[in-house]
């Protein structure tokens, strides 16, 4: 499903042709925080992105100020506290959302839920006002309810379009790469591994048997990998020893989704990646696979492909758990004051 799609590459500006220049507006909302601050870095130093609008409640002047010196034609603007939001967001084509509190030692996805939820309901509010038609890519956990929180504001104000709202999950993709190559002493860049579900723990679903290259794994290993994706974000929370979450690997990953995603919007044929969206895929209302990209989202959803036993058993026993996040972010707005 994967193989005849090539990945992409994060390219800085010097290494990419004038031809694949384009003329986006795209907003990082968040912008000084840990993944923020590098989302934007790798952010300004593309050629598809002409004007980059950083928004956050403190800093931003100088997160602006700072990248605005940094010799790449994309024209960096900062945004700072509620009464400049509105002008953050509005006529973007683009929009990336890292805010929130990251997580700490012990603390799961879940206890994040209260502060980010109405963070990201905020926000998502702006752009529903200002720009509707934007691309509106959610990398604030628990993405698995914050991705149905963004999505029922947007039909509040009845602009609602699942073609265009996307849960960044490429962070398991980027981890799955790295981690078979690794076992295998293979070149990451030419690994591939499609990871389906969610993204929070068991809901993480890395396909395994969908790898490019073909890889094979006796059972205990396969487990362990697995187990491996999908407690990654733990592994990092841990290293860090209470200085914070993933944020460069974060930042390198939610680059390349919006990278992919503008890719398409100019265009460029065959561009492929998992997102946690909207879908008929399973019985969840959301569920994160394969999409191919265009200029306005969502071309076309290229579903599970064929799973093995092992992964079959994975995705039944994600399903609960992606159904009452989904139903705790839609109850979240449905109980909104």
């Amino acid at each position: 499903m994967f193989s005849r799609v090539a990945r992409p590459t994060i390219n800085v500006a010097r290494s990419l042709s004038t031809s694949s220049q384009s003329h986006a507006k795209v907003a990082v909302l968040g912008a000084s925080g840990g993944i923020g601050q590098p989302l934007s870095l790798l952010l300004k130093n593309s050629p598809l992105v002409s004007h980059l609008a950083l928004y956050d409640i403190a800093h931003t002047p100088g997160v602006a100020a700072d990248l605005s010196h940094i010799e790449t034609r994309a024209q960096v603007k900062g945004y700072i506290g509620a009464d400049q939001l509105d002008a953050a967001v509005k006529g973007c084509e683009v929009v990336v959302i890292p805010a929130g509190v990251p997580r700490k030692p012990g603390m799961t996805r879940d206890d994040l839920f209260n502060t980010n939820a109405t963070i990201v309901a905020t926000l998502a509010d702006a752009c529903a006002r200002n720009c509707p038609e934007a691309m509106i890519c959610i990398i604030a956990n628990p993405v698995n309810s914050t991705i149905p929180i963004t999505s029922e504001i947007f039909k509040k104000h009845g602009v609602y379009n699942p073609n265009r709202i996307f849960g960044v999950t490429t962070l398991d993709i980027v981890r799955a790469n790295a981690f078979v190559a690794e076992l295998k002493g293979l070149d990451p860049a030419r690994v591939n591994v499609p990871v389906i579900g969610g993204h929070a723990g068991k809901t993480i679903i890395p396909l395994i048997s969908q790898c490019t290259p073909k890889v094979e794994f006796p059972a205990d290993q396969l487990a362990a990998l697995t187990g491996r994706i999908q407690e990654a974000g733990t592994e990092v929370v841990k290293a860090k020893a209470g200085a914070g979450s993933a944020t460069l690997s974060m930042a390198y990953a939610g680059a390349r989704f919006a990278f992919s995603v503008l890719d398409a919007m100019n265009g460029k044929e065959g561009v492929v990646e998992c997102s946690y969206v909207r879908s008929e895929e399973t019985e969840c209302k959301y569920f994160s696979t394969p999409l191919l990209l265009g200029k306005h989202g969502i071309e076309k959803n290229l579903g599970l492909g064929k799973l093995s036993a092992f992964e079959e058993k994975l995705v039944a026993d994600a399903i609960g758990e992606l159904k009452g996040s989904i139903k705790k972010g839609e109850d979240f707005v449905a109980n909104m004051k």
